[in-house]
């Protein structure tokens, strides 16, 4: 058997209650620029309750997050407002990453992860 232990976050931003319209503020994320442009990783989307809502990975996370905010058939484009934590970890190996992602998708049972859900809720 193969033993899987989930990262704990490397990095972890979360939308702020009160915004500061003096700061940069991308998609309600005071913090948004502190998402590494040239890491590879896997992120988590976190509703207010804490509940995870969808999984992803990139070899360039930002420009992928960013993509969810934006992109029209991004399986979260419903859902955006829900997204009040991102939590990211960095793993630089693209089977690795696959790994970690299908994982946590079906161990934490993501909501709106479909397309690797072993899972039917």
């Amino acid at each position: 058997m193969i033993k899987i232990e989930i990262p704990a976050p490397d990095l972890s931003i979360t939308k702020p209650n009160k915004p500061n319209p003096e700061l940069s503020n991308i998609y309600g994320f005071e913090d948004f620029h502190r998402i590494p442009r040239d890491k590879g990783g896997i992120f988590m989307f976190y509703n207010i309750n804490d509940e995870l809502l969808f999984v992803g990975k990139a070899r360039k996370l930002r420009q992928r997050i960013k993509k969810h905010f934006e992109d029209t058939v991004s399986p979260i484009k419903q859902h955006r407002d829900e997204v009040y934590t991102i939590d990211i970890c960095y793993v630089e190996e693209p089977v690795d990453r696959e790994i970690y992602e299908t994982y946590i998708i079906n161990e934490l049972k993501a909501k709106y992860n479909i397309d690797k859900a072993f899972f039917r809720i």
